[in-house]
C-alpha cells in the first residue's frame, strides 16, 4: 500500500465516538495552570495511552506537575514526529450557561473550560494516533505525544521537557486556530510602567505632579509607539500592546484612602507583542525611549519601565517557519484531503498575537507549525470547539502522522 493510500485509511478509521469520549473525560479533570492542579490529569493520559500500547514516561516538572511524554517507536530510518500540547487550563470565570467541567456536547459543539485551549487537540493526537495503529500501519519514524503542563506560565512544561532531551525531526502543536496553518506568530512580554509625581494636598495641587494624570498621557502614546525590529509587513502586524491593570495612589503600597491627596505614584501592567528579530529588552528599549521623547515635552514626566519576568513564569518568544518547509506542506495536504479546501497559511489572525510552545522548540533545532481545532470560542464563558472541526483535526493529525512517519 503507497502513502497516499495509507493516509487514506489512517484518516477513515478515526473514531469520533471514543474522541468525544476522551475529550469529555479530559474536560472534567480539573487541571487549572500553576495550581498544582495538573497531576491527576497527567495520571490519567499515563494509564490511557499505556494502554495503547505507547512507551509513557511521567516527567515531574514541579510538585505535582507532570509532562506526560508517550512514544510509539518506529521501525526506524524514518521521520519522527512529535504532536505537542499542554494540559493546563485557564479558570473558569463568570457567565457560564453550562457546566465548565461537563463536557457537554450537542448537535454541533462540545463544551468545558480549556477544551478549545487545548484539550481538544490533545484529544485528537491520541485519536489519530489510534486510527494509524487500527489501520495497521508499521512507521519508521517515531511519534511522540507530548501532553505538557505549565504552557500558561510561558512553557515551563515544554521547556523541562526539551532539557531531559527529548527532540523529534517534525512538530505539530495544536493550539486552537481553527485548524489553520498558523506558520508567524508574536513573542510576547510582560511588563510594568510606573510614573512617580509629587503629592500635595488639593488646596496647593498646583505645586505637585499628578502621576495618575500623567499615566493618562502616558497610555494613548503606549497604545500608538511603533517598535523598532525588521520592517516587513507581516512583522509590523504583529507588534501591539495590551493595557490589563491600572493602579494609583500614595507610596509604593498604592495607599488609596486620602483622596484629597495627588497620587504621587502610578502603575500599568502590561503584555507586548513583538516579531522576529526583537527581543523584550529591545522593546522595553523603544519604551523607555517613548518617555525620554516625552519628556522632552513634559519634564515633570518620571517613568520607569521593568520586564516581568522570572519565578513561574517563563517569556515565549517569537516564531517563524518558513511555509514551504515539508511539515508545513504537509498539513496543508492533509487538511486539502481532508477539509476539501485550503486551510489558511501564515500570520493568520487572531492566532498571530498567541504565544505558544512552537517558539521553544523551534529554538531547540525542531521544524513545524501550529495546527489545531478550536479558537473562535477561546477563552470565554461557555468555551466550545465545534465538533466538525475536531474530527476534522483528528483526521488531519492522522494524515500528518502516515505521510511524515512512513
Amino acid at each position: 500500500m503507497d502513502t497516499e493510500k495509507q493516509a487514506q485509511a489512517a484518516a477513515a478509521a478515526v473514531d469520533t465516538r471514543e474522541l468525544v469520549s476522551l475529550l469529555q473525560q479530559m474536560v472534567r479533570i480539573r487541571s487549572y495552570s500553576a495550581g498544582g492542579e495538573e497531576g491527576t490529569i497527567a495520571r490519567f493520559m499515563r494509564d490511557y495511552l499505556a494502554k495503547l500500547g505507547l512507551e509513557v514516561e511521567l516527567q515531574e516538572v514541579q510538585p505535582d506537575r507532570f509532562n506526560c511524554v508517550s512514544r510509539m517507536p518506529g521501525t526506524g530510518g524514518g521521520t519522527s514526529l512529535m504532536l505537542n500540547g499542554h494540559l493546563d487550563t485557564n479558570p473558569a470565570g463568570e457567565g457560564w450557561t453550562k457546566d465548565p467541567f461537563g463536557g457537554d456536547v450537542d448537535d454541533e459543539c462540545i463544551y468545558g473550560i480549556g477544551v478549545s485551549n487545548m484539550k481538544a487537540a490533545d484529544a485528537a493526537y491520541v485519536a489519530g494516533l489510534q486510527a494509524v495503529q487500527r489501520a495497521g500501519i508499521r512507521l519508521r519514524g517515531d511519534v511522540i505525544l507530548a501532553h505538557v503542563v505549565g504552557e500558561l506560565q510561558g512553557g515551563v512544561g515544554t521547556v523541562h521537557m526539551l532539557e531531559q532531551g527529548v527532540r523529534a525531526d517534525r512538530f505539530v502543536v495544536g493550539e486552537p486556530t481553527d485548524n489553520s496553518a498558523l506558520t508567524l506568530h508574536a513573542g510576547s512580554l510582560e511588563a510594568e510602567l510606573t510614573v512617580h509625581g509629587r503629592t500635595r494636598h488639593l488646596s496647593k495641587m498646583e505645586e505637585g505632579v499628578d502621576a495618575i494624570a500623567k499615566m493618562f498621557k502616558v497610555i494613548p502614546a503606549l497604545n500608538a509607539m511603533s517598535f523598532s525590529g525588521p520592517d516587513r509587513a507581516d512583522y509590523r502586524g504583529l507588534r501591539r500592546v495590551g493595557i490589563g491593570v491600572i493602579r494609583g495612589g500614595l507610596g509604593p503600597e498604592y495607599q488609596d484612602w486620602r483622596p484629597s491627596l495627588l497620587a504621587d505614584r502610578c502603575s500599568i501592567k502590561f503584555s507586548a507583542r513583538y516579531s522576529p528579530g526583537q527581543t523584550p529588552e529591545m522593546v522595553a528599549e523603544d519604551i523607555r525611549a517613548l518617555i525620554a521623547r516625552m519628556q522632552k515635552d513634559d519634564p515633570d514626566l518620571v517613568a520607569d519601565v521593568r520586564l516581568n519576568q522570572g519565578g513561574q513564569r517563563m517569556l515565549m518568544g517569537a516564531f517563524e517557519v518558513a511555509r514551504d518547509a515539508d511539515i508545513v506542506q504537509t498539513v496543508v495536504r492533509a487538511h486539502r484531503a481532508v477539509v476539501g479546501e485550503e486551510p489558511k497559511i501564515g500570520d493568520v489572525a487572531p492566532y498571530k498575537f498567541y504565544g505558544t510552545d512552537a517558539a521553544h522548540l523551534s529554538r531547540a533545532g525542531m521544524i513545524g507549525l501550529v495546527y489545531g481545532p478550536g479558537g473562535k470560542y477561546n477563552t470565554m464563558p461557555d468555551e466550545r470547539v465545534e465538533l466538525r472541526d475536531l474530527f476534522n483535526a483528528a483526521r488531519v493529525y492522522a494524515r500528518v502522522i502516515v505521510e511524515t512517519c512512513a
